[in-house]
């Protein structure tokens, strides 16, 4: 007999409370009142909702902050996108992914640390900023993707004249639930010469040693930033290479593994040509929006369904499991969104699914 996905199970009030008691104060819970919470039918549980956080109300609210917080009592001047499906108190965006927009004024130094959770920044807006990861200085300018991987050591300067904003997007939800989240302060780095982004400039083309050189060692994340000049370029060259109906895009690797970018989250870049439409089909990972250039409107077929018209600099997440849609509002311009999502995570736990 095959009993039905819906059918219900006892409840805890069905039990007679001297039994509830005892297993208590043995630290002992039954499962069956709740196994339908842990292991719901067809689609799982999800906090994540479906949220817009507009720039355009961000901004003047962390410019605020410049005035009311000096960086030495910040360290880092963040206001963190929380979503309240997971309440504001726990400061994350969906269960793996937190979201953050950083303010680093002309002059400020954001000191050097590193810490567990991997991190990538997202540049939003300015110029003159900069960001040492592992000794190598990356230049922040908008649209540029730079990680910060587990351990390695980071720190943020600014020589220019305006604000920087970038987006921070870390893993922190899911290393804090590991408690294995921690950080370390450290000394102001040493920039060492080269810088990982001019060394891979063409795809399909790695930097190696001359033949019977030893050369230098390979790293584990030989591109550190991601300048966007070269995507959108390559996001160009994509489309003008297939049909017209297809929307293009590219995926942040290590350009000499073909592996993600990071090993917990995925990042992407996404062009929609002028007055396109797409629909992604239902994903178990959750999904961040970022618009880089354009207007977008954004569907998700969330638990409760939502539409957002998404400005520049605009960020939106999507829960898993919600088929999503996307359409350039602009006939005369193509628009150009920045991905993150828990993709490697899922394949790597044998989880990640598409539906029809």
């Amino acid at each position: 007999m095959q009993m039905q996905d819906d059918a219900p199970l006892g409840r805890l009030e069905d039990l007679p409370a001297d039994d509830v008691q005892a297993m208590r104060a043995r630290n002992l819970v039954p499962l069956w009142p709740s196994l339908r919470a842990v292991l719901p039918p067809q689609v799982p549980t999800r906090p994540t909702q479906a949220v817009h956080w507009a720039y355009g109300d961000i901004r003047p609210l962390l410019m605020r902050a410049g005035d009311l917080t000096p960086i030495e009592k910040a360290e880092r001047r963040v206001l963190v996108l929380a979503n309240p499906g997971h309440t504001l108190e726990k400061m994350q965006a969906s269960s793996a992914i937190y979201l953050g927009m950083q303010l680093l004024l002309p002059g400020e130094w954001a000191p050097s640390h590193r810490h567990t959770p991997n991190a990538v920044r997202m540049v939003v807006e300015g110029e003159g900023a900069w960001t040492t990861v592992d000794g190598e200085k990356c230049p922040m300018s908008r649209g540029d993707l730079i990680l910060t991987p587990t351990g390695l050591w980071h720190e943020h300067g600014h020589d220019g004249a305006a604000p920087v904003v970038w987006l921070d997007v870390l893993d922190l939800p899911l290393v804090h639930y590991l408690e294995a989240s921690y950080h370390l302060n450290g000394e102001r780095q040493k920039q060492r010469p080269g810088r990982g982004d001019r060394a891979h400039t063409r795809a399909g083309l790695v930097p190696t040693p001359v033949f019977g050189g030893d050369g230098p060692g390979r790293r584990r994340y030989p591109v550190l930033r991601y300048p966007w000049v070269e995507a959108r370029a390559a996001l160009q060259s994509l489309a003008e290479d297939r049909p017209e109906q297809e929307a293009v895009q590219l995926t942040y690797v290590n350009p000499e593994t073909g592996e993600d970018a990071e090993n917990i989250l995925g990042f992407h870049a996404l062009m929609l040509r002028p007055g396109q439409t797409l629909r992604l089909p239902p994903r178990s990972p959750a999904s961040v929006f970022h618009l880089i250039e354009g207007e977008v409107e954004a569907a998700i077929d969330a638990p409760q369904p939502r539409r957002f018209a998404l400005a520049e600099a605009d960020t939106c997440v999507a829960p898993g499991f919600s088929a999503v849609t996307l359409r350039n509002a602009r006939t005369d311009a193509p628009a150009f969104v920045f991905i993150a999502d828990e993709s490697p995570l899922h394949r790597k736990l044998g989880l990640l699914e598409q539906r029809d």
